[in-house]
């Protein structure tokens, strides 16, 4: 194997490890596209969530009174 065999595998070993990194890349991109819309998606559930309380419960921690069970 002459220098020139050596520099193309070389050289073709290196446009192979590139093609991959580039295909990894675009997989990790749209795996965070992704969890940036499950992200936003449950910031708005999250906000709905909230519009629904009542109003005196948004600012008032809830009474143990209130948490105990049927049978008292």
């Amino acid at each position: 194997m002459d220098l020139t065999d050596a520099t193309n595998k070389r050289l073709n070993d290196l446009e192979i490890n590139v093609s991959l990194a580039e295909d990894l890349l675009d997989q990790l991109n749209q795996t965070i596209f992704r969890q940036q819309q499950q992200i936003e998606f449950l910031l708005r559930e999250i906000s709905e969530l909230r519009n629904q309380l009542p109003a005196e419960r948004t600012t008032q921690l809830p009474s143990l009174r209130d948490e105990l069970p049927p049978h008292y």
